[in-house]
Parts: structure tokens; sequence; C-alpha cells
């Protein structure tokens, strides 16, 4: 749980030092790959370290994951150039991507079927923690100790972390003869890798061509593999087809909601970062109830049914927040808007996630747990990139308030970002361009619930019990 906080707190925690790293290291036009190296990279090795657990077993998995965040953490407190700083955070990211699916599939391991919805939404939670905290958790770090502490304060955590796994986690691990498939690897984390640079690169419609180009070399591939790093025959199932459909939708309108609600609340109606973060905060609670409310119905009402009702409820809190969230709006349009968001997460990712790893036994648990994440990071970062560049286009007329929008997502707040005379202007330019943003994620949400409606029926008694993992 430690490690998962480590790296999802990682996402966030680096905003509100960024200012200050541009002031000491320089390189602002490198400023947003510090943050598109981490998410891009860790996005890559989720796969990766599913599919190395299910072949060595997950603590050793885990513990070099850890290994390379910490050693990236370090690498990155020790930054003299932002081009080292960026090749640092990569190294964190690869670590960190292994570590979040590795986090998923030990609870899947130790955990029986009730108890994992519980354990989902205290994930769900610790993600919602870290998207609050993070750039709080930041500027006082940076405030007190230099920007290269938010990073330092990755280690005791992470050496933790890594005794407790070494000393509580036992497993009995059937070795076999396998090797991971390098050139599937090398292919998937190309096309990850161009997919979601050319969401964010606006008009290059070059990349999103090659990464196609790529996907479908890597389908080619991985249908010929002997022991596929993304088991295609194991995605053609109908749960999982279903599951990773799913996800993808359920994470392009989270993650959407996560990043412009805040700049909505912030840019639209003057609020500062912390009521920013306050119009978000109830999603961290609604999750993780729903997820502990799921795990007791669903041995009585089974998979389906938890999962329709999950994806209405976000589906139907998606919609009010593009009916009703203008710039007269009460405060608290966002605040139930993403109280009932979390609830709805709580039923249907969390059911999902625990329907998978229940479908599966311990060899493919691993690729299973790191599929559902990789389609849910890649349908995040896609519709935050894709509907970026949707707001941009519409601020594209004053190249002024494009710079203003900038040093908001920077956590500068509507009165510190502006000149004189922009606030009026910018709070109405983006009133109209964030309401098509608003209307684009209640699709996603309504996309995810019509795909829930194939949810399959599934028996509580087939779960395989293949699981080896102890704990003590």
């Amino acid at each position: 749980m430690l490690a998962v906080f480590m790296s999802a707190l990682e996402v966030t925690v680096v905003s509100t030092a960024m200012p200050t790293v541009v002031g000491d290291l320089g390189g602002v036009s490198l400023y947003a790959w510090v943050f598109t190296a981490y998410v891009v990279v860790s996005t890559v090795s989720m796969p990766i370290g599913g599919k190395l657990a299910d072949i060595y077993g997950r603590k050793p998995v885990m513990l070099g994951a850890m290994a390379l965040f910490l050693a990236g953490s370090m690498a990155a407190g020790q930054a003299q150039s932002m081009a080292f700083l960026i090749g640092a955070r990569a190294l964190q990211g690869f670590g960190g991507g292994a570590m979040q699916s590795m986090g998923l599939t030990i609870m899947g391991d130790i955990f029986s079927v009730h108890e994992r919805a519980r354990m989902q939404g205290v994930i769900g939670t610790v993600w919602g923690l870290a998207g609050i905290v993070g750039p709080l958790v930041g500027g006082a770090v940076v405030h007190h100790l230099g920007w290269s502490w938010i990073f330092y304060l990755n280690l005791p955590f992470g050496v933790a972390s890594a005794v407790l796994l070494t000393t509580a986690l036992h497993e009995r691990v059937e070795r076999h003869a396998a090797k991971l498939d390098v050139t599937g690897a090398a292919l998937l984390g190309a096309t990850i890798v161009l997919a979601l640079i050319g969401a964010r690169g606006g008009t290059r419609l070059w990349i999103m061509a090659l990464a196609a180009l790529l996907a479908a070399l890597f389908v080619w591939v991985e249908r010929r593999a002997a022991e596929p790093v993304l088991s295609l025959a194991l995605l053609s199932r109908p749960l999982l087809r279903i599951a990773t459909a799913l996800g993808a939708l359920i994470g392009a309108s989270l993650m959407s909601m996560l990043t412009f609600v805040p700049l909505y609340v912030q840019g639209v109606t003057g609020g500062t970062p912390a009521q920013a973060g306050a119009a978000i905060a109830p999603m961290a609670i609604g999750w993780p109830l729903a997820s502990a409310v799921a795990g007791r119905l669903i041995g009585r009402l089974g998979y389906r049914p938890l999962v329709r009702v999950g994806l209405a409820v976000t589906a139907l809190a998606a919609l009010s927040l593009a009916l009703f969230l203008h710039p007269g709006a009460s405060p608290y349009v966002p605040r139930i808007a993403s109280g009932f968001f979390g609830v709805g997460l709580g039923f249907a990712n969390t059911v999902t996630l625990v329907a998978v790893q229940g479908s599966v036994g311990f060899k493919e648990r691993g690729v299973a747990t790191a599929s559902t994440m990789l389609f849910r990071t890649i349908g995040g970062a896609l519709s935050v990139g894709l509907l970026g560049e949707l707001l941009a286009r519409a601020l594209s007329r004053d190249p002024a308030l494009a710079e203003d929008t900038a040093k908001l997502l920077a956590g500068a707040g509507l009165d510190g970002a502006l000149e004189p005379g922009h606030r009026e202007r910018l709070s109405s330019a983006l009133a109209g361009g964030l309401t098509p943003v608003f209307w684009v994620i209640a699709a996603l949400a309504a996309a995810a619930f019509a795909v829930g409606l194939f949810f399959p029926k599934l028996q509580l008694g087939g779960e395989r019990g293949e699981a080896s993992t102890s704990q003590v």
C-alpha cells in the first residue's frame, strides 16, 4: 500500500515544485516533459511488470521495481539540468508503473474475493488522496527543505516498504523456463509512447499514424510469441474484452474529471487551489465506501448488477456536471458530482477488477491485472491530451489566455495567474471552452455504461483458487 501511494503521489507532488525547479535548472521549454516522462514510461512498465511477475513471482519483481523507483528518486534529487531530471523521472516511472500493477496483483493473491473489493476501494482512496495532497505536500517540502527533497523523501518510505514486503510476503512460485518477449515489449512500449505523445502533440497526426502501424505490428508479433508480454488470447476472453474497454472509458472520464474540474473551479469561479482540491475530494470518500458495500453485496447479487449500477451512477454524475456546472453554479455542484462519481467507481471499477482477478489463476493474474490498468491509464492519458487540445483550440484566438491557463495549471490561482484586466476575459473564455469538454466526459461515461450492459454473468463459485501467496 505504501509503495502504491508513493508511486501515485509522484505523479502530482512535483507540480507545485516545478516553478522553483525551472528557476534553478532553466529549460522552461522542457517543463511538460518532467510530467510526461513519468506518465508515459510508467504506462509502458505496467504490462511488462505483470508478465515478469507471472514468470518469476511477485516479490522479486516488486522489489526490483522499488529499487528502480528509488534509484530514479535519488537521481532526480541530484539533477543539475532539466534533461537529466527528465531521464531520472523516466527511471522513476519504470519502477512506479510496475509497483502499481504489482500492488494490485499481490492484493488479488492474498485477499478473498470479498476482501478484494474493500482493498480496491482503499487503493482508489490512495489515488484520490495522492491527487489532493500531492500539490500541498510538494509546496510545503519545497518551501521548507528545497525541491530536491520531494524526491529524497521517497527513500525512507521505499526502504520501509521493501523491508515489510521481504518479511511479510512469502511465495511458492512454480518457475518455468520462459523468457520475456523482448520484441513485443519494445513494440508495445513504442506504441504507447507515440500514442501518448501524439495525443499531447496537437496536429501531429503522423505520430498517431505511426503508433497505429506499430500497434498492428505488435499484434502480429504477439500472435506468434511463445510467451507474449500481453496475451491476446487472454484479452480475447469475454470478461477481459469488456474489462479492458471499461478500463479505457472509465480511465478517460476519471482522469478528465480530475484534470478539468479543478481548472474550472480556479479559472472560472476564481477559487483557490485548496478549493479546487475540495471540489474533487468527495470522490476519495465515495470510492472506498462504495467498495466496502460492494464487497458485501457481491456474494448475494453477483458482479454484473453492481457493475451496471456503478456505471449508471458515474454516467449520471458526469452528466450533472455538463448540465449544471456554469459560472453562477453553487460550489457544491462539483463536490456532489465528484462524490457520486466516486460511489459509481467504487462499484463499477472495483467489482470489474475483482471479477478479472477471480477469473484467472495465479500464473495469469499479473498480466490480467496489469492489462486492465494499462488500458485505464492509456484511456486517461489520451482523453486528457485530446480534451486539452480541444480546450487549447478554444483559447487559441488569444495567445495570452493560453499562457494564463498554463499558470493556473501550475497552481497559481486565478488572482496570481492573471494580470489586471485579463481575469474576466479568461474566466469567460474558459467557461465557454470547458463546456464541450464536460459534455465529452459525460459521453465517455455514458459509453462506459453502454459497454457495461454486455458485462458477462459470472458465478462466484467459478473463481480459481490457484493463488499461492500467503501473508504472515
